[in-house]
């Protein structure tokens, strides 16, 4: 079990630790995930739980709501950077 593997980590490590995650479920182990990590949550074939104030529910990595805010930030950073004054 991992949790939160990526708080320490780089864009390109989260991608390094993604093909290892890869390479695991691929050889046949099962992977136990907790992140808030858009990159990591993209792993294929993963089954995605979301826990919200709604409790616990199956997802998509596109309804994710980390995806959205991430995609939201990335579009227009100055609608969340002008919150932080």
């Amino acid at each position: 079990m991992f949790d939160e593997p990526e708080s320490a980590l780089s864009f390109t490590a989260q991608l390094r630790l993604l093909a290892q995650l890869i390479e695991l479920a691929e050889s046949g182990s099962q992977i136990l995930l907790s992140t808030h990590s858009p990159v990591l949550a993209a792993l294929p074939g993963a089954r995605l739980l979301e826990l919200g104030d709604w409790g616990w529910r199956d997802t998509t990595w596109d309804e994710l709501e980390v995806v959205g805010h991430y995609r939201s930030f990335l579009d227009a950073p100055q609608r969340y950077l002008r919150h932080l004054r």
